[in-house]
């Protein structure tokens, strides 16, 4: 089956998380400066051999496209030239953010590490996978 990577995309940095083998569980890997992305990707898919990539989409409250949703699409563009057989699959990452916030306050995270931006977008990403994961 192959291993899935999920994708937070933002303007200046990215989120990135990984299943295992199996495809049971979401593990947060890394964020990276948006514009050493597919490098980055080139290089994980030399190790791991991923077969799908999970992008999250960004919507609005009433489901309209956010300021980053046309960079998303242009993004998914370029996974599916990029990564010839590996599946690109949009998913809706509304509220992410917020759930990723949440989870590391349950998880003790300090205010140091809960204002770190990088560490939430990992978490996002992470929780955008699980979520593709358990469909």
């Amino acid at each position: 089956m192959g291993k899935a990577v999920s994708i937070d995309f933002g303007l200046k940095r990215t989120g990135l998380a990984i299943s295992d083998e199996s495809r049971i569980f979401a593990f947060g890997l890394e964020t990276v400066d948006s514009k050493n992305l597919m490098n980055f990707l080139v290089d994980l898919r030399d190790k791991e051999q991923f077969t799908t990539i999970v992008l999250g989409m960004p919507k609005r409250l009433n489901n309209e496209d956010s300021h980053v949703s046309e960079n998303v699409r242009l993004l998914k563009d370029a996974l599916e030239k990029q990564f010839m057989g590996v599946e690109v699959v949009l998913l809706d990452e509304r509220f992410t953010s917020k759930m990723a916030s949440a989870s590391m306050h349950s998880a003790g995270a300090s205010k140091k590490q809960k204002k770190q931006k990088g560490l939430v977008d990992k978490v996002s990403a992470t929780i955008i996978l699980q979520s593709y994961l358990g469909q």
